[in-house]
């Protein structure tokens, strides 16, 4: 029998070193830590400034995959499942219908098409570098990277040869999705 989230010890899991999906599924729900390559990662709370912007973006592209698409639209915390060794909890995601076998009742299995982080401090290093190679890798079709500090999004479309920048939008201009026809933030409403 399982033993009762709350009854779990953080303390031997964390220090073990290089750990498996099967370890990430020991610790308590609602930890905040994800598995990047085996190494526990954790995150702290984020801002109010970073949750607002969370906020808006989902529900832009909500009501644009309402309109215009068919798909689910999540955000964190959620669990994305990339490897035994790697699973995420991205800021916002989409699931086209195509990959919608995807979805489980506790987690995504597998790449979602479209993942959006908002970056903060604390993550920065780790959305622009680290998780871009593993979205990358894993065939996550679209990555977009909304840096609040600078007012900046940037959009990477995952092509043959890798991600490749396809837009990148400053201030008050305009950031715009290749993979979803249509979908694009104005960053003057955003920030």
């Amino acid at each position: 029998m399982p033993t009762p989230a709350a009854d779990r010890s953080e303390g031997p899991l964390v220090a073990k070193g290089r750990h498996t999906y099967g370890d990430y599924q020991q610790l308590p729900e609602g930890t905040p830590y994800e598995l990047i390559n085996g190494h526990l990662v954790m995150s702290p709370s984020p801002s109010v400034q970073h949750q607002r912007l969370v906020r808006r973006l989902s529900r832009i592209l909500e009501e644009h995959i309402q309109a215009h698409e068919s798909g689910e639209v999540l955000f964190a915390p959620i669990d994305v499942h990339l490897s035994d060794d790697t699973v995420v909890q991205p800021d916002i995601l989409y699931v086209s219908p195509g990959r919608a076998d995807r979805i489980e009742e506790r987690e995504i299995n597998g790449a979602p098409d479209l993942i959006i982080e908002v970056a903060s401090p604390s993550t920065s290093h780790l959305d622009a570098f680290d998780k871009k190679q593993l979205y990358e890798a894993h065939d996550v079709r679209e990555y977009w990277i909304v840096d609040p500090d600078t007012e900046t999004v940037e959009v990477y479309l995952n092509t043959d040869d890798g991600f490749r920048q396809h837009a990148r939008a400053v201030r008050d201009g305009q950031a715009s999705s290749a993979l979803l026809d249509g979908f694009a933030v104005q960053l003057g409403t955003l920030f």
